[in-house]
């Protein structure tokens, strides 16, 4: 499918998506931002918080980027997952017992908030996009399901989202099992030998 970052053409301190000059682009391209960007201010993740209205220009900077890139790739944006606040509670708990921070670091509000923003997004920029953190939250039970601590996926929960982009690309027109790939397979690589499975 093609990743979204090229890392041998990435230097010290810099982020390059796919320069211009290298090789054939990807068929398709997924941006799954906004998980970590929706930190609350003043929590213990605050760090990683990125305002909605610059999350969303980072997004569109990127499929600007993109379509300059390429005017066939397909570009799918794929919403910030829900939050189980329980979940995070119980997971800080586990880790820092009494010392546990006591109001929540992100909420399902507010990763809703940005979900919308990435949905909008799509919706201006005509391009696809999957919106999990409502289609995750349409299952009963999603919390433990979905989320292993209240934030990131279980094997099901990506589970979803793989069904998802997969579901999604067909109807662009693509079909993944046919797309070629970056790299090989994971049954390919000896985890005694790295290099060997990408010379």
């Amino acid at each position: 499918m093609g990743s979204l970052l090229d890392p041998t053409h990435l230097s010290p301190g810099t982020n390059r998506l796919h320069p211009a000059q290298v090789g054939v682009p990807p068929v398709a391209t997924t941006i799954f931002f906004g998980a970590n960007d929706a930190a609350l201010l003043g929590r213990t993740s605050e760090r990683q918080h990125v305002p909605v209205e610059e999350y969303k220009q980072n997004l569109q900077k990127i499929v600007n980027h993109l379509r300059d890139y390429s005017k066939s790739m397909v570009i799918l944006l794929i919403t910030p997952p829900p939050i189980d606040e329980d979940g995070r509670e119980r997971y800080a708990r586990s880790l820092y017992g009494k010392d546990a921070r006591r109001l929540p670091e992100r909420t399902n509000e507010m990763a809703g908030v940005y979900a919308g923003q990435c949905i909008e997004l799509a919706r201006q920029m005509d391009i696809h996009c999957i919106d999990i953190w409502s289609k995750m939250q349409a299952t009963e039970g999603w919390q433990k399901l979905y989320l292993s601590d209240g934030l990131h996926l279980t094997p099901e929960g990506n589970d979803v989202v793989h069904k998802e982009v997969v579901h999604t690309l067909r109807g662009a027109g693509l079909k993944a099992e046919d797309m070629p790939s970056d790299f090989p397979h994971h049954s390919k690589i000896d985890g005694n030998c790295l290099e060997k499975a990408f010379q």
